[in-house]
Protein backbone atom coordinates (compact mmCIF):
# COMPACT_ATOMS: atom_id res chain seq x y z
CA UNK A 1 0.00 0.00 0.00
CA UNK A 2 1.17 3.88 -0.75
CA UNK A 3 1.01 6.39 1.06
CA UNK A 4 -0.84 7.90 -0.84
CA UNK A 5 -3.60 6.66 -2.76
CA UNK A 6 -3.80 7.45 -6.77
CA UNK A 7 -7.41 9.33 -6.65
CA UNK A 8 -5.43 12.28 -4.32
CA UNK A 9 -3.10 12.86 -6.59
CA UNK A 10 -3.17 15.62 -8.37
CA UNK A 11 -0.37 14.72 -11.11
CA UNK A 12 -2.54 11.95 -12.30
CA UNK A 13 -5.03 14.37 -12.86
CA UNK A 14 -3.02 15.95 -14.94
CA UNK A 15 -1.70 13.97 -16.70
CA UNK A 16 -4.99 12.05 -17.54
CA UNK A 17 -5.58 15.18 -18.91
CA UNK A 18 -2.86 15.99 -20.99
CA UNK A 19 -3.27 12.36 -22.67
CA UNK A 20 -6.34 13.12 -23.35
CA UNK A 21 -5.62 16.10 -24.81
CA UNK A 22 -2.76 14.28 -26.97
CA UNK A 23 -5.15 11.80 -27.89
CA UNK A 24 -7.66 14.18 -29.61
CA UNK A 25 -5.40 16.55 -31.13
CA UNK A 26 -3.85 13.36 -32.73
CA UNK A 27 -6.72 12.48 -34.22
CA UNK A 28 -7.63 15.82 -35.27
CA UNK A 29 -4.34 16.37 -36.95
CA UNK A 30 -4.05 13.21 -38.83
CA UNK A 31 -5.84 14.19 -42.31
CA UNK A 32 -3.21 17.40 -42.28
CA UNK A 33 -0.39 14.01 -41.97
CA UNK A 34 1.32 15.55 -38.88
CA UNK A 35 1.82 14.69 -35.57
CA UNK A 36 1.43 17.07 -32.23
CA UNK A 37 4.80 17.32 -31.88
CA UNK A 38 4.93 18.03 -35.31
CA UNK A 39 2.60 20.88 -35.40
CA UNK A 40 3.94 22.53 -32.42
CA UNK A 41 7.17 23.22 -34.31
CA UNK A 42 5.15 23.98 -37.37
CA UNK A 43 2.43 26.35 -35.33
CA UNK A 44 6.15 28.14 -33.32
CA UNK A 45 8.44 28.30 -36.68
CA UNK A 46 5.09 30.41 -38.49
CA UNK A 47 5.22 32.84 -35.33
CA UNK A 48 9.13 32.83 -35.01
CA UNK A 49 10.43 32.20 -38.15
CA UNK A 50 14.17 31.33 -38.30
CA UNK A 51 14.21 30.43 -34.87
CA UNK A 52 17.43 27.66 -33.64
CA UNK A 53 15.94 23.98 -32.74
CA UNK A 54 17.28 24.54 -29.36
CA UNK A 55 14.75 27.21 -28.14
CA UNK A 56 12.30 25.75 -30.79
CA UNK A 57 12.78 22.83 -27.97
CA UNK A 58 11.75 24.97 -25.26
CA UNK A 59 8.79 26.21 -26.95
CA UNK A 60 7.47 23.05 -27.70
CA UNK A 61 8.68 21.79 -24.20
CA UNK A 62 10.05 18.37 -25.73
CA UNK A 63 14.10 17.92 -25.75
CA UNK A 64 16.50 18.87 -28.42
CA UNK A 65 17.33 15.53 -29.69
CA UNK A 66 13.55 14.96 -29.76
CA UNK A 67 13.71 18.01 -31.64
CA UNK A 68 16.15 17.20 -34.10
CA UNK A 69 14.14 14.04 -34.88
CA UNK A 70 10.51 16.35 -35.11
CA UNK A 71 12.57 18.68 -37.62
CA UNK A 72 14.59 15.96 -39.44
CA UNK A 73 11.24 14.28 -40.32
CA UNK A 74 9.76 18.23 -41.06
CA UNK A 75 12.48 18.82 -43.66
CA UNK A 76 12.44 15.41 -45.66
CA UNK A 77 8.61 16.40 -45.73
CA UNK A 78 9.84 19.54 -47.56
CA UNK A 79 7.88 21.47 -45.16
CA UNK A 80 10.30 23.17 -43.55
CA UNK A 81 13.84 24.77 -44.59
CA UNK A 82 17.31 24.91 -42.63
CA UNK A 83 20.09 27.27 -43.06
CA UNK A 84 23.28 28.66 -41.66
CA UNK A 85 22.59 31.66 -39.65
CA UNK A 86 24.38 34.59 -41.34
CA UNK A 87 26.63 35.44 -38.49
CA UNK A 88 27.00 31.87 -36.56
CA UNK A 89 27.89 29.10 -38.51
CA UNK A 90 26.96 26.54 -36.63
CA UNK A 91 23.48 27.96 -35.72
CA UNK A 92 20.85 26.62 -38.01
CA UNK A 93 18.08 28.81 -38.72
CA UNK A 94 14.70 26.99 -39.88
CA UNK A 95 11.99 28.32 -41.54
CA UNK A 96 8.33 27.18 -43.12
CA UNK A 97 8.42 26.46 -46.68
CA UNK A 98 5.65 27.45 -48.60
CA UNK A 99 3.99 23.71 -48.11
CA UNK A 100 4.83 23.77 -44.92
CA UNK A 101 2.51 26.83 -44.47
CA UNK A 102 -0.39 25.22 -45.99
CA UNK A 103 0.13 21.92 -43.81
CA UNK A 104 0.62 24.36 -40.83
CA UNK A 105 -2.72 26.13 -41.57
CA UNK A 106 -4.85 23.18 -42.22
CA UNK A 107 -3.46 21.53 -39.06
CA UNK A 108 -4.03 24.96 -36.96
CA UNK A 109 -8.07 24.80 -38.32
CA UNK A 110 -8.19 21.21 -36.81
CA UNK A 111 -6.25 21.64 -33.68
CA UNK A 112 -8.33 24.95 -32.57
CA UNK A 113 -11.66 23.12 -33.36
CA UNK A 114 -10.33 20.52 -30.41
CA UNK A 115 -9.30 23.57 -28.13
CA UNK A 116 -12.58 25.19 -28.83
CA UNK A 117 -14.36 22.27 -27.79
CA UNK A 118 -12.37 22.44 -24.83
CA UNK A 119 -12.82 25.54 -23.92
CA UNK A 120 -16.73 25.32 -24.46
CA UNK A 121 -17.18 23.28 -21.90
CA UNK A 122 -16.25 26.16 -19.19
CA UNK A 123 -17.41 28.72 -18.64
CA UNK A 124 -15.56 32.22 -18.75
CA UNK A 125 -14.46 32.24 -15.13
CA UNK A 126 -13.61 28.62 -14.79
CA UNK A 127 -11.48 29.04 -18.16
CA UNK A 128 -9.52 31.40 -16.16
CA UNK A 129 -9.43 29.86 -12.68
CA UNK A 130 -8.39 26.46 -14.30
CA UNK A 131 -5.41 28.56 -16.63
CA UNK A 132 -4.64 30.49 -13.25
CA UNK A 133 -4.30 26.92 -11.20
CA UNK A 134 -2.42 25.03 -13.96
CA UNK A 135 0.07 27.84 -13.88
CA UNK A 136 0.56 27.77 -10.27
CA UNK A 137 1.23 23.81 -10.85
CA UNK A 138 3.96 24.91 -13.39
CA UNK A 139 5.59 27.71 -11.13
CA UNK A 140 5.51 25.22 -7.70
CA UNK A 141 7.08 22.09 -9.83
CA UNK A 142 9.86 24.67 -11.23
CA UNK A 143 10.19 25.39 -7.60
CA UNK A 144 10.98 21.65 -6.60
CA UNK A 145 13.91 21.16 -9.30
Amino acid sequence: MTSMPAEERIGSHIKRAEQALLAAKNGALKPAGVTVPQYAALLWLSEKPGISAAALARLCGVTPPTMNTVLKNLQERGLIERTPHEWHRNVLETRLTEEGEAVMLRADTDAVRVERALAAEFSGEERELLIGLLGRCVRVLDEQR
